[in-house]
């Protein structure tokens, strides 16, 4: 059943379509598409693209092609049926998969947008916010991680990747693999999130703290966590 979501954020207000099984923009999706750097012409993959918000605004931007590619079994029709309403149906191409596979070898992008599933598939399944459930890996970090690996053969010379982070998953592992892959790794922006009381007193969270993969800040009675968008250039 698909219901209509009102999106604010760069280049909004965009009506989007969003089904059953369509992950809803987040706070992250607002920050990576405040970051966003498309030149004109430039031909991008969006990979984890929901309802092809971030694509349809890299199109927007300038960009020639984007191919968007998410796991969710109806994306090729709620995304079309996004970019359609938003006028660029004719530059955005929609896939359902796991991360760059539908796409034919011989596509290389110069902007790829990396907004994986980033956080414990634990916590992932606890918090409700992903549809399909399941999340980034035991850690959090283990399919951002292999989101980098695999976009080292995608990225066009001079490309740049735009990798949101946070400390609900094991951020630094991320970063690091990022920082052996590419020569050039650089923060853009963060933000500390409020964690909703549900989840901030939950035993998968403390499991989790406790263990040290993930990190929450606190302040006062109110339990907050960072999210960050870098982005990462030069294979190395």
């Amino acid at each position: 059943m698909a219901e209509s979501f009102l999106w604010k954020g760069r280049l909004g207000p965009m009506d989007l379509r969003i089904s059953d099984t369509t992950f809803t923009p987040s706070t992250i999706s607002t920050l990576v598409a405040r970051e966003l750097r498309i030149e004109e012409g430039d031909v991008a993959i969006d990979v984890g693209c929901g309802s092809g918000v971030l694509a349809i605004i890299a199109a927007k931007l300038g960009a020639r092609h984007v191919h968007a590619i998410d796991k969710s079994p109806d994306v090729i029709e709620v995304g079309r049926a996004n970019a359609e309403a938003n006028d660029v149906s004719d530059r955005v191409s929609f896939y359902q998969g796991d991360l760059f596979e539908p796409l034919d070898q011989s596509i290389k992008a110069d902007v790829i947008i990396g907004d994986v599933s980033g956080i414990p598939d634990a916590l992932a399944d606890e918090s409700g916010w992903f549809p399909t459930r399941g999340g980034g890996g035991a850690r959090g970090s283990e399919l951002p991680i292999r989101m980098l690996e695999e976009a080292r053969r995608r990225l066009a010379s001079g490309g740049r990747l735009f990798l949101p982070t946070g400390s609900l998953q094991d951020e630094t592992s991320i970063i690091d693999t990022a920082r052996r892959l590419y020569t050039r790794v650089r923060k853009l922006t963060e933000r500390r999130i409020p964690l909703p009381s549900r989840i901030a007193t939950s035993q998968v969270l403390s499991d989790l703290v406790d263990r040290g993969v993930v990190r929450i800040v606190t302040r006062g009675s109110r339990s907050l966590w960072e999210a960050r968008v870098w982005e990462v250039s030069g294979i190395a």
